[in-house]
């Protein structure tokens, strides 16, 4: 008798400490440094905002380009500090560009200039991590 009363007095405490819990709602929290995928393999560069569609040539100047390599925007950009860099905002789909996009791995056409964009007119400034501001047009891509 004393084991069944044991039993039913462990049974009747787990239940009641079950009862009294509440649900607690989960809260998420996302760290920058997650891995978001791989580097898009654009061939002119890809927009600085998700979902990070490959950008046409024109787009960037030429100081997005060292050696002919785009230097990344959005969370792959390896440009220095303090970088903002000519963008030709004609050629932003946001702003109503319509044309075809460049796919992704595509190659750059053959005699592609990177050191010059010709008839580059790039009158905003990105900082290669989705800040931009208005002004600065040089015409070539250079500051």
């Amino acid at each position: 008798m004393n084991t069944l009363r044991s039993i039913s007095l462990a049974l009747l405490m787990t239940v009641g400490a079950a009862a009294g819990t509440s649900t607690a709602s989960a809260q998420v929290y996302v760290d920058e440094g997650v891995d978001i995928g791989p580097e898009p393999g654009c061939p002119y560069g890809y927009y600085d905002y998700a979902p990070y569609p490959c950008a046409p040539y024109g787009y960037y100047g030429a100081e997005w380009f060292a050696g002919g390599i785009f230097i990344g925007a959005g969370p792959w950009f390896r440009g220095p500090r303090g970088f903002r860099g000519h963008v030709d905002p004609r050629f932003d789909p946001r702003r109503g560009y319509a044309r075809p996009l460049p796919q992704a791995h595509e190659r750059p056409a053959p005699g592609t200039r990177f050191d010059r964009i010709p008839d580059f007119h790039g009158d905003e400034w990105h900082d290669g991590r989705g800040g931009a501001e208005r002004g600065g047009d040089r015409g070539d891509g250079r500051h």
